[in-house]
């Protein structure tokens, strides 16, 4: 029994006498059939996927020049007076920052 069916049973049974017994509620309560939560499980399609790298490709791309910590940047003068890059650090959660924003977006549209 679905719970619009048990109203309406309470309905017609207050229609004729003011008084239900606890028992017949009791009863038609337990009749009722219980609420099923279909949860959908989507798997991300090679399609999908490749529509995710390419949007994280622009978007790193575009802000490739907020992706390195230029304060922690190491150069060295070679023996030809030539400048070397010896390291850099890179901004991880700038870059987990852009790629979240990519996905959240993918998962928006998902929703409507």
């Amino acid at each position: 029994m679905k719970r619009e069916e048990l109203v309406a049973q309470l309905e017609a049974a207050k229609a004729l006498t003011s008084v239900v017994s606890i028992d017949n509620v009791i009863a038609l309560i337990q009749q009722l059939e219980p609420e099923v939560i279909v949860e959908k499980e989507t798997k991300l399609t090679p399609a999908v996927a490749g529509q995710i790298a390419e949007e994280i490709e622009k978007v790193l791309d575009y802000n490739s020049s907020d992706l390195v910590d230029t304060d922690s940047v190491e150069f060295e003068l070679d023996y030809d007076n030539r400048i070397s890059l010896t390291g850099a650090s890179i901004e991880v959660y700038r870059i987990m920052d852009h790629i979240d924003t990519v996905l959240t977006r993918f998962t928006d549209d998902d929703d409507e």
